[in-house]
């Protein structure tokens, strides 16, 4: 690796969920602060990190093709440092290396704001592999954003839930929750430096908490979800406040009572359900039912009548029937979700379901995805239906990238948004700008629509 004072470029690449891209802004903080700089392309730059994801086959075997292209260019340029951080990096640790022995550092995802302790020891000659079991430390990291409007911040690491399908537990480690102060402190400082809109995030977020110590005098635990937003949102200077990923399990009445009174709280909710099949949520070790996710929805329609909903699917799950099936496709259209984002089942290592007998086979898995993607692209395209003629507040993100003439953001319901970026008095609109806009087109996933003058 180079000496500090001849750092040159670093190329960061990010496979997977909000959590990895938040983790990657972090790191790429560190780098800057480094004396590290973004280089213009991949393979150009001196470092190169994946932050990878294993929760899909495909995404992990993309992680493999990329690191080939980078191995061949390490045997003609030995300075290039090779990283590979996140979840396959977790599951794989030093077999990583015998795969890929160009690496120079594998590093799980709860070492991310270690990275230039780890590098460090790369500078000193080492093959490095950061898997091990590591608490936390609060984070002082200052990240590069990819955005200067919208902004990420973690609540809570890791995942104490065991589904059967699901790999994350045991490569982003226990629950591990951020104090309430450290985390209104972070979203102050992005407050004061212009972001205008904060996601938590937690793999689990609504398990916010509950592994800090604590008891209210009415005997619920002192620290929730609903508490921290409580505690936050009156943060100066920040008008929208979402959050991700939800479980059904820990989603309650107070939470969705918290989102319908504080006014920062954005009227979009992402829940997974997984199946709309009792037993198959059994067999998934998911802790709840069709009926109890029913009843959530329900809760949150009342106090908030034009919600959006997204959510998450898994179809052909080992020894899921025809019947079953049915009910998942019939669940969607019974809801009408905003958005579902949809996964033919795909078996993960260290997890039970992977090892069962009734797997089945690629065929049905294609047909089951062919099918329910057509329909929750129908639902959405009908969801999307009432914003027709409506006006519609959009928080401006940036320049569409396709009409440099339009900016793009997003309603209060999450839904993507173009719009001119000269109004009608000729007044020039820009990122940062929450823009009142009449809703002309709709489409499935996005819509399209005129600035008002306000």
């Amino acid at each position: 690796m180079l000496p500090s004072r001849e750092r040159g470029s670093y190329w960061i690449t990010t496979f997977g969920c909000q959590m990895n891209k938040a983790d990657s802004e972090r790191m790429a903080g560190i780098l800057e602060s480094m004396g590290y700089r973004e280089a213009s392309a991949e393979l150009d730059a001196d470092l190169v990190l994946y932050n990878t994801c294993t929760i899909r086959d495909n995404a992990e075997q993309k992680v493999y093709s990329y690191l080939g292209r980078q191995a061949q260019r390490k045997r003609t340029n030995p300075n290039l440092t090779l990283v590979v951080a996140g979840c396959v990096a977790q599951q794989e640790g030093e077999s990583l290396l015998r795969r890929v022995p160009e690496l120079d550092l594998v590093m799980g995802p709860q070492h991310a704001n270690r990275l230039e302790t780890l590098l460090q020891q790369v500078d000193s000659g080492q093959q490095v592999v950061a898997t091990e079991e590591h608490h936390i430390l609060e984070d002082i990291t200052t990240a590069r954003r990819d955005s200067s409007i919208c902004g990420w911040v973690n609540v809570i690491y890791g995942c104490n839930e065991r589904c059967t399908y699901c790999v994350v537990p045991s490569v982003r480690g226990k629950e591990q929750s951020r104090l309430p102060d450290a985390i209104k402190l972070e979203m102050e400082g992005l407050a004061a430096q212009g972001f205008k809109e904060i996601t938590l995030l937690g793999q689990n977020i609504d398990a916010y908490g509950r592994d800090l110590p604590g008891i209210t005098p009415e005997g619920r635990r002192q620290h929730t979800l609903t508490d921290l937003l409580h505690h936050v949102h009156d943060v100066e200077g920040l008008e929208r406040i979402r959050f991700a990923t939800s479980h059904p399990r820990y989603f309650t009445d107070r939470l969705i009572d918290a989102c319908a009174d504080l006014p920062k709280l954005c009227e979009h909710f992402h829940i997974p359900f997984q199946s709309g099949d009792n037993d198959v949520l059994r067999a998934m070790a998911r802790g709840y039912t069709v009926e109890r996710y029913r009843r959530i929805i329900d809760r949150i329609r009342e106090r908030m009548p034009d919600a959006s909903l997204s959510a998450d699917v898994i179809v052909a799950f080992p020894g899921e029937t025809d019947a079953q099936y049915r009910r998942t496709l019939a669940l969607i259209e019974e809801i009408g979700f905003d958005q579902v984002n949809t996964a033919a089942y795909s078996p993960r290592p260290n997890t039970p379901a992977a090892d069962w007998d009734n797997q089945l086979p690629e065929d049905i898995k294609v047909e089951r995805l062919r099918e329910i993607n057509a329909l929750v692209e129908r639902c959405a395209r009908e969801r999307n239906g009432r914003y027709a003629g409506r006006v519609e507040e959009v928080l401006a993100e940036g320049i569409n990238p396709k009409d440099p003439s339009q900016l793009m953001g997003r309603t209060r319901t999450n839904r993507l948004t173009f719009f001119s970026a000269t109004g009608a008095d000729d007044r020039r609109y820009q990122a940062g700008d929450l823009v009142n806009v009449h809703i002309d087109a709709v489409r499935s996933f996005s819509l399209s629509g005129t600035p008002l003058n306000c």
